[in-house]
């Protein structure tokens, strides 16, 4: 049976955070004389669900005391054949895997508990010749001198071979399946600790015998049913090669909709990364266009749009005239005024004046960003580009009248006369002399284009 809520109590009594000025021997001491014997598992399963789920015990130092209360739990056996030895392993090992080069530890919440550099350390001196020295520590002195240092390597290869052994009489299906109990990835509720909801949850969750937090699932293992008896050859079925490891197969295709709107948003993902074709941009705005709502999910985020904008300028032109009313809007216009100034950049930008009616404030501020880089940029053949498309963009936003000129003409005009060897710069200068002269003749006349312009 599980433990009383009267122990849960106890046992959260001896991890609360005003234990930290006591040495974990004493802690260690105290947890023995609480709980007898035959409760030990009990007590071992709930503080390993502790170190699984970090909300339960988020605090340092209390984490601490309950690494070192399930190491000390079965004081004076041989580690190998204590039921937590797996797990000290595991977690050493994947740390291992990790340094080694692995991309992520082998570990994961609510199997193995990922332990920080700190925790890591505490276990490798339980483990090593120094465990005496580090049970006469307190939590605070733990957490003060192991955050730091870096974790000494020790050898597993005994401990390794002796649980081999001991675990090599179960059966294969037994060593295979997922935890049942999974953290709620829903943190708006706050991650206080409230020793009130921690009881709560513990009690709920150690239930049954045997406890829940001690379960796993394991899916049924199925066999083919044997055929009718033929021959000589059913003999084979009585003798069937268990394989030593199985693995849960997960069927992706499990809840995944196949509708248009599954294909946009897969091409969307596409367009962040690749040029679509033209085939796919007139399919992908086609559906935007049936479903206005569409756009708020296709996994577009203001962090996204710069690689949108230079992948497809296209698409994203059209994203954004959907967004117009979305309260996110704000910040879609903030990431393109600030991305690195571009073909590309420019020419939504260009479209989206010409389409509807930007906040005058973000079209100043892009028009101050491209002068500026183009004041900045070292490599004399991209400035004089750069330049040159600045130049024919300002023209076509002053020919629209899409900004007010009087407002840019000092930045501007001294943008023409550092740049007036550029036949472009020269040209706009004169479009601003002959405006603020008052000849609005020059609006009319068509926007001189170079090479690399835009349209």
């Amino acid at each position: 049976m599980a433990l009383d809520p009267k122990d849960i109590v106890k046992l959260l009594d001896i991890l609360k955070e005003e234990n930290l000025d006591t040495s974990l021997e004493s802690l260690g001491n105290q947890l023995h004389q609480t709980f007898p014997k035959e409760q030990r598992f009990k007590v071992g399963t709930i503080l390993l669900l502790h170190l699984q789920q970090v909300d339960l015990l988020p605090k340092h130092v209390q984490r601490v005391v309950a690494l070192t209360l399930l190491f000390d739990l079965y004081r004076g056996e041989p580690l190998a054949s204590t039921p937590f030895a797996s797990v000290f392993v595991q977690v050493l090992k994947s740390q291992e895997d990790t340094n080694n080069g692995s991309s992520k530890p082998t570990g994961h919440t609510g199997h193995i508990p990922f332990l920080s550099n700190c925790e890591r350390n505490l276990l490798v001196s339980l483990m090593g010749y120094n465990q005496k020295d580090v049970m006469k520590k307190t939590p605070r002195q733990i957490v003060d001198e192991f955050s730091f240092a870096a974790v000494p390597s020790i050898d597993l290869t005994n401990l390794q071979l002796q649980l081999v052994e001991h675990q090599s009489e179960l059966p294969s299906v037994s060593k295979c399946g997922n935890p049942i109990i999974l953290p709620d990835m829903d943190h708006s509720k706050g991650t206080e600790y409230d020793v009130a909801s921690v009881q709560s949850i513990l009690e709920n969750l150690t239930i049954g015998d045997p406890p829940l937090c001690s379960q796993s699932y394991h899916p049924e293992f199925l066999r083919l049913v044997p055929p009718i008896y033929h021959g000589i050859n059913e003999i084979a079925w009585f003798h069937v090669t268990e394989p030593t490891q199985f693995t849960i197969e997960y069927d992706t295709s499990m809840c995944v909709s196949n509708c248009a709107s599954a294909e946009a948003r897969k091409l969307m993902g596409k367009a962040f990364k690749n040029v679509l074709t033209l085939t796919q941009q007139q399919y992908l705005i086609s559906e935007l266009d049936k479903d206005p709502k569409l756009v708020y999910h296709i996994g577009l985020t203001p962090p996204k749009l710069p690689d949108l904008v230079e992948n497809n300028p296209l698409i994203a032109i059209e994203v954004l005239l959907k967004l117009m009313q979305s309260s996110q809007i704000t910040e879609y216009f903030s990431v393109l005024v600030n991305m690195e100034m571009s073909l590309h950049s420019m020419e939504v930008v260009n479209r989206l004046t010409t389409t509807v009616d930007l906040p005058t404030e973000f079209v100043h501020l892009y028009i101050s960003n491209c002068i500026s880089t183009c004041e900045t940029i070292k490599d004399r053949y991209m400035q004089n580009r750069l330049v040159r498309l600045v130049c024919v963009f300002l023209q076509s936003l002053i020919r629209n009248k899409i900004i007010n000129v009087q407002e840019l003409f000092i930045e501007i005009q001294a943008f023409c006369v550092e740049f007036s060897r550029i036949r472009e710069a020269a040209a706009l200068f004169r479009l601003l002399k002959q405006l603020e002269s008052g000849d609005t003749g020059g609006l009319n006349a068509p926007p001189t284009r170079s090479r690399t312009d835009m349209c």
